[in-house]
């Protein structure tokens, strides 16, 4: 089976911070080249979307809207989806609807399509945040439908806690709010839910999860890279009860891990890939065909693949120079 991989280049919109911009792909482990033909400039991608049952189709998020390609990325078309004020930073296909996408936006804004992306409408996400995260940027960083309950909807948001629908989006409240001094807690980067309904989600101090739909919380029991807990980034489902999760020392961090749980989160270990991580690992995909098959990369471009749920790994780093990896994914 070939498979093709898709990098995107980014960064942090707030002003001040290093933005890149890029998009790249590999073919059946070739050489990575730049394909960017299609786009108004060259993108900033915080998010794709590909399937390998969609063959040749791509989804690209960016600065100015959402792209795609039928065509592994040789040539892309804007699709009429609203151009954001800063970027479009999450894409999500619904699990039981493979028509139906869901797009994450800065200022936080979702939208729906339920033709594969040819239209889109949005969606009233007016909630409250948590005081403390006042006067800070948003953005939607994940979207992620309950496979046990399509009417369940959860999104993250960097930096403004969880929240949620239970009305297939019609209506959304704060999962996540409380007594804080700091906003550590409620700074998140993903959301991932299981196949029984279980919730977890990446912040700057840990991972956490709830069994009961946000009502109450534990930390996930992932390895301190620093004193106050993992950066953690980003999140997998794997077989079973596998979840992957990147993670650093911090966004802009000299130290990267990836950890692996096979219980469902009540445990985690550290996975070898093979090389030390010399940052935070930003972004992963695991193949929806395969939940054994996974890519993942650190900030500066160092991917690693596995086809066996993380018990070995192949190294496939991106041209020496090329970083921020913010996305990446599968086709």
């Amino acid at each position: 089976m070939t498979i093709t991989l898709y990098a995107g280049l980014a960064g942090d919109t707030d002003p001040g911070r290093f933005m890149s911009s890029g998009l790249l792909r590999s073919r059946d482990g070739g050489a990575w080249e730049r394909i960017e033909k299609g786009f108004p400039a060259v993108p900033q991608t915080f998010a794709l979307l590909a399937d390998p049952r969609r063959p040749g189709e791509v989804f690209a998020a960016a600065q100015d809207g959402i792209f795609r390609s039928t065509n592994y990325g040789d040539s892309w078309s804007r699709l009429d989806a609203p151009k954001p004020e800063f970027a479009v930073w999450s894409l999500t296909r619904h699990p039981h609807e493979p028509d139906t996408l869901f797009a994450g936006y800065e200022p936080p804004a979702i939208f729906k399509s339920t033709d594969n992306g040819r239209s889109w409408r949005s969606l009233d996400v007016s909630v409250g945040y948590p005081d403390i995260t006042a006067g800070m940027p948003r953005r939607i960083t994940r979207i992620a439908v309950d496979p046990t309950n399509a009417d369940r909807i959860y999104a993250s948001i960097e930096i403004g806690g969880l929240i949620m629908s239970e009305d297939g989006g019609r209506s959304w409240r704060q999962a996540l709010d409380g007594l804080y001094v700091v906003e550590d807690a409620v700074d998140l980067h993903s959301v991932l839910v299981d196949a029984e309904g279980k919730v977890s989600v990446t912040t700057r101090v840990g991972a956490f999860q709830s069994r009961d739909h946000g009502r109450r919380w534990r930390k996930l029991p992932v390895p301190a890279l620093r004193e106050k807990g993992s950066y953690c980034r980003v999140l997998g489902q794997g077989p079973a009860d596998t979840i992957y999760l990147g993670a650093g020392n911090d966004f802009d961090g000299d130290l990267g891990d990836f950890f692996r749980s096979t219980d469902g989160g009540a445990s985690f270990q550290r996975l070898d890939l093979g090389a030390p991580l010399k940052s935070t690992v930003f972004a992963m995909a695991v193949d929806p065909t395969d939940p054994k098959r996974l890519v993942c990369s650190d900030k500066f471009g160092q991917v690693f693949l596995s086809d066996d749920a993380g018990d070995s790994w192949r190294a496939h780093p991106l041209p020496r120079g090329i970083g921020h990896v913010f996305s990446i994914a599968i086709g």
